[in-house]
Order: structure tokens, then sequence, then C-alpha cells
């Protein structure tokens, strides 16, 4: 991906980021890097051009006392999770935000306590808290609330979801996260490079190749070299084994919220067989510890690639004899059709992206839009549906299992030679550099940006997993819904909630 750097005046941006998205491009990412040696912090806007397949950096530069800025989100709405974000970690404001709150901070932490800053914080322990979180309150005659989680039932991650109901429709939702929040970043850019892979892929451990992979794809950005063609292949197979495994998981989730026991108990069964096939290829379920920079750790032997191929064939007819099974129940689908809709232009105004965007319709891939080998050459469609509803997200992640399967069989029917994976790296990174990983992950477009210092060590590491698009996409889906529709609307956008606790 051809990506370039330029710097903007702050005052300027929003009109920036409104114009770019006019255009039909996209915006990628709005992050900020302080700078300890004065204090000041500038803001990092990446802007993505599918049509050109290619990449614009802008950094504003605030003052070293400034700790505001002219918001982004009143003209670019899809800007508004990242400014908030902003505010949590860099304690900088954005002037004009239209619902402005914590994203991932709490009570707990210590008034201007901001972790991403480099200052000492103001910290007054007097044993009360130090902020509030102001809901949106929906107010009328017979309104009422219905505060769920954090904690749930299971092993489901910690969320707050506070309903605003009249009767048992729902008439707002409200998502708190940030009770998750593990300092991701900050050790990320506090490990040695060459090792820090092992924390980027554990960000959110569902898609820990698709993390990977970006990670590499940033280090190998920077550093000016390719992997080899080799491991790129095995990177493609390991992000599509991965894509099955989580699609047919979500899927047989899909089945439960709606009380369809028997193919939710059959996808589950398949989704361990798709885990098993990471697990041939890397020696892992989840297939950690395999993608690192400069490629792959190890190719599998020849047996090994036709015994993957084999399971991938045998698991690909199941799938599609179970697929059927939900398809074609008339009464599964009249519980998810007309449920859980999201217009069109208000996924493209938020930034929905990945299967989210998919069943509104929207035609955004990011191995089509910034394609990368091997899938310059390998044949597939991009999976789109256009009814906006919890059926439509589940068509899409049946028509791109689909998909993955044929992707699977053509990577390991190419006559590559697996013996070259790993291209060898130097020892330390060049100073003040930035490298963008960008990758089509199961849930949609996962983007990693590296920067680093006069040093040559990793000064600022953000990453921006497709969940902080697609949670807005949530709630605006259960509007006018019944409260027994908010687990099955949940259940199609599969979002991670670690992924925006990082």
């Amino acid at each position: 991906m051809n990506t370039t750097t330029a710097d903007a005046p702050i005052r300027d941006l929003g009109n920036i980021v409104a114009t770019w998205i006019k255009q039909g491009k996209r915006l990628g990412v709005v992050t900020a890097r302080a700078f300890p040696t004065d204090g000041h912090i500038e803001l990092i806007t990446v802007l993505l051009d599918p049509q050109a397949a290619s990449a614009k950096i802008l950094i504003s530069q605030l003052g070293p006392n400034e700790r505001a800025y002219p918001s982004i989100t009143s003209l670019a709405p899809q800007a508004h999770w990242f400014e908030r974000a902003l505010l949590d970690l860099f304690g900088v404001t954005p002037i004009g935000h239209p619902r402005l709150k914590s994203v991932i901070l709490h009570e707990a932490w210590p008034e201007g306590f901001y972790p991403l800053a480099q200052s000492e914080p103001h910290i007054e322990d007097d044993g009360a808290p130090s902020k509030t979180y102001d809901f949106l309150e929906v107010k009328g005659e017979g309104v009422y609330e219905i505060p769920v989680g954090p904690i749930h039932a299971g092993i489901i991650e910690p969320g707050h979801f506070r309903f605003s109901c009249l009767g048992e429709v729902i008439q707002n939702l409200e998502i708190r996260l940030g009770y998750t929040h593990r300092g991701v970043e900050q050790r990320i850019a506090a490990a040695p490079w060459k090792t820090a892979h092992l924390i980027a892929e554990a960000a959110s451990s569902d898609t820990a190749v698709g993390n990977a992979v970006a990670h590499a794809q940033a280090i190998e950005q920077i550093l000016g070299v390719a992997a080899p063609p080799a491991a790129l292949g095995l990177r493609a197979l390991a992000l599509e084994i991965e894509r099955v495994a989580s699609h047919i998981g979500d899927l047989g989730g899909i089945c439960g919220d709606i009380g369809f026991a028997g193919p939710s108990s059959i996808f589950a069964q398949l989704r361990g067989s798709a885990l098993g096939l990471g697990e041939r290829l890397t020696g892992a379920r989840l297939q950690t510890a395999y993608v690192v920079p400069g490629g792959v750790t190890h190719a599998p032997a020849s047996a090994s690639r036709k015994e993957i191929l084999d399971c991938a064939n045998a698991l690909s007819k199941e799938f599609d004899a179970a697929q059927e099974l939900l398809i074609d129940s008339t009464a599964a689908i009249e519980r998810m059709e007309g449920v859980g809709i999201v217009r069109p232009s208000l996924a493209r105004d938020f930034g929905l992206v990945g299967p989210a965007a998919r069943a509104c319709g929207i035609d955004y891939d990011v191995r089509r839009a910034f394609p990368t080998e091997p899938y310059t050459r390998l044949t597939w469609d991009v999976a789109s549906v256009s009814d906006c509803d919890v059926h439509a997200r589940a068509l899409i992640r049946i028509q791109e299992t689909r998909a993955s399967f044929d992707l699977i069989r053509q990577i390991l029917e190419e006559p590559t030679d697996w013996n070259n994976v790993i291209t060898p790296l130097s020892d330390e990174l060049p100073a003040n550099a930035i490298g963008i990983g960008i990758v089509e992950s199961w849930r949609g477009e996962l983007l990693h940006l590296i920067c680093t210092d006069e040093a040559g060590k990793l000064a600022r590491y953000c990453i921006k997993d497709p969940s902080v698009n697609n949670w807005t996409g949530l709630a605006i889906s259960v509007r006018g819904q019944l409260v027994a529709d908010f687990p099955l609307c949940n259940k199609s956008f599969g979002l991670s909630y670690s992924g925006n606790d990082l």
C-alpha cells in the first residue's frame, strides 16, 4: 500500500476529513502521539483511499500547552468514537463534539490521569469517584430503564448496556465499555520490537491472525522489506481459516439466540473442526505465535498440506449441509428478517465495516481495496446483501465462509515453493518512521499504526479494531426493536469488547 505523510493545520482537519469522506474514501483512524521532551501532542489522522489502494497520514500539531481542537465529529460522524478515546487517553478535548463522554476510562481513574499523555496526573485520592458517566436519559410517561451488565452470564466479556424502553420497545441503547482496558498499546510500545508481535496478536484473541498480520505489515513498511511470496500465501491461509472458524461460531450463536438448538450445536462442532485446521497449519488452535514480521515461523510439510486440504474440503461439505438448516427454515428466517435494521446512509455516516457494512450493501473489503499477495491473483466475490437486518448479516457470514473455503483450496493447490517463508530483518528500526498495516479481519477493517522516535524505538502504537467502527451500528440497530431482540442483534454484529478496551 502506497502511504504518504503530510502536515495539516489543526483548525482545518474537520473540513479535510469531511471532504475526503464525501469523495467516497474512508477515515481509518484519528489518534495522537505525545512528546515528553516539550509536552506537546500531535494528532495523527489516517485517511484511506480504496480506489487508489493508498493511504494518507495527516500530522496536526498542538502547542505545548494546548489540549483542545475543533471537533471533527460534527463534520464527519464516524470520528466520534476516535475523539472520545482521545479525551480518555491523552486529555485532548474535541471542542463541539455532540456526545463527548468516556469510551474507556471509568470513575475509579484518578482525575487528570491520561494513560498516553506522558505527563504527571493531578491525583487527589480522597476515596471519592473522580468523574461520573452521564447516560442519555429518555423522558416521557411510561419510559423506564433496563441496566444490563457489565457482568454477564457465561464467558462473555464485560460491557454495560443501558436500555431506555417504552413498554417492550427499545427507544435508545447506551453502550458503555472500558472494563477490560489493559494498556495493550502502551505495553507493545514498551516491548522490544522483535517480540512485540506476541502482545499485538493478543489484543483480541479471536483475531490473533488478523492482528499479527497487521502488525507485521506495519513493521515491514517501516523497514522497507517484504515477506516472501510463500509466507504471504500462508498468512492468507491462516486468515481465511480464522474467518471460517469465527463466522461459523457466530452463525451458531445466532441460532442459539433464536432457540434453534439443533443447528446451534452443529455449528459449534464445525467451529471446533475449523479451529483444528488452524492447529494443523500453525500448531495452535487460535494460530498464535505463527505470523511474525518478515513472514511466518514455518511452512507445513507436503503431507500436512494435503491433510489440511482434505479436512477443509470435508468441512466445507458439512458446512453446506448445516447452513441449509438455517436458511431453509421458515421459522428462523421470520425471526431474523426485519430485525436490527441499519439504514445504508447511517452505515456510511458512521463508517461501519466488515459483514455489518456489507449487509447494508456497502461494497468494501480490504482484501479487494488494498490487495496484497496472494489475493491479487486469487478469485472470489466480495459478499454483498442489501436487506440491512439480522438475516442479511447471517447471509453475509454464509457467503464469506463459502468464499473462504474456496480461497483455502486455491492457496493450497497453488504450485508454490513453501521452503522460503521468512525474510531476515535488521536489528534496529529506522528513526522517525511511520508504518501502517491494514487487514480484512473476520470482523472487518483492522488497522495497526506504528511510530518510531529519534532512536528508532516504538514511540506510539495504535490499534483500530473493526468493532470500534461498529458499536454505534449495534446501538442503532436495536432502536424500535423489542427488548427480546437485543441478544439476536448483538450476536449478529459479533463485536469485540477487548478490541475497544485496549
